[in-house]
Parts: structure tokens; sequence; C-alpha cells
């Protein structure tokens, strides 16, 4: 019997140390993986959710996330102003569920629409912009050419339509000086 009862207590204290044993290799592949996590990972499942961001050279930015991109996102503010956000911009995000897309499931093509990409689509839809710098200055106007590494706008009159005569002047910006991009039409 103090036999019977020695083995069901060692057998109690195997199954203990195996069941610390898993819990403890289930908690370091987690974190494990949590590392290969990336912001865009984190964002694409928030997709048509409301978020707050903290955004450099602006008060926080609140809207609906409309679109993610590799390094860029897209809040809806209203139904007419949207906000292009590069992803080095952001300070902070608000909202976010604990629920984060299987990294590098974008696919090839997603994972090549960079922000460039994106500007160049604003390019081509002509809308009137603001584009506010890191250091917090708003250039309005509407972008002409997007570059490697740069964005050459045409400044005019925030009601008026980009022609020749509204033209004030034009700007080349860094894109490494961008903070974002507002829609203001």
């Amino acid at each position: 019997m103090r036999w019977e009862a020695l083995f069901e207590d060692l057998e109690v204290q195997w199954e203990a140390a195996e069941t610390a044993e898993l819990a403890a290799e289930i908690a370091d592949r987690s974190r494990r993986e949590a590392a290969y996590l990336r912001l865009v990972d984190r964002l694409r499942p928030a997709v048509g959710y409301p978020l707050r961001l903290g955004v450099i050279g602006e008060a926080p930015l609140g809207g609906r996330l409309s679109t993610v991109g590799v390094d860029w996102l897209l809040v809806a503010e209203s139904e007419t102003r949207e906000v292009l956000v590069p992803t080095r911009s952001v300070l902070w995000i608000h909202g976010l569920s604990a629920v984060s897309a299987q990294p590098g499931h974008e696919g090839p093509l997603a994972a090549r629409l960079d922000l460039r990409y994106a500007l160049r689509g604003i390019v081509r839809d002509r809308s009137a912009c603001a584009v506010v710098l890191v250091d917090g200055t708003s250039v309005v106007g509407t972008l002409d050419r997007v570059g490697s590494d740069f964005i050459e706008i045409a400044e005019h009159p925030e009601a008026e339509f980009r022609r020749a005569r509204t033209v004030l002047s034009a700007r080349t910006i860094p894109l490494a000086a961008v903070a974002f991009i507002r829609r203001t039409a």
C-alpha cells in the first residue's frame, strides 16, 4: 500500500512537471511568434474599424482604418476627409484588438504596394491635399510627381483647382519629411 501511494505521488509529480514544461514551451513559442509580427500584421485585421493615432506633427487623428499598405495606412476621418499616414510617422495606436494577421500573408503584390505607390494614386487623382511635414508645417496644393525619395507639390489656394494660373509655387519635399497627407476636398 505504501509503495502504491508513493508511485501515485510520483506519477502526479511527473504529470505536473510535464504540464509546467508544456506551458513554458507554449509561452516561449508565443513570444518567438510575436517577434515576427510587423505593424502591418497588427493593422490588417483592424481595417474597417475605428482607431486613434498619435502622429508626428499633429494632434491625435481619429477615424476608420480604410486600407493598409506595407508602410502606410489610410484613415477616413469622415465621409470626405481621408488621411494617408506613413507608418514611420505613427507614434501610437489606440483601438487595435488582440488579433494579428499572419506575418507575410499579404501576398507578393500587396508587399510591393509601398508609400510611393499610394502617392502615385494621389497624383493620378489630382485632388487637392495638405501635406503636413514632421515639423508641423502644412503645404496645400496638388501632388504633381513622386520620385524614389521625394514628392513635388504645386501649391495653390485650397479652394481652387490646380490650373497653371492658380499655382503659386512648386515645392519638392523629401519623403522622410512627410508626416501625413490629408485630402482637403
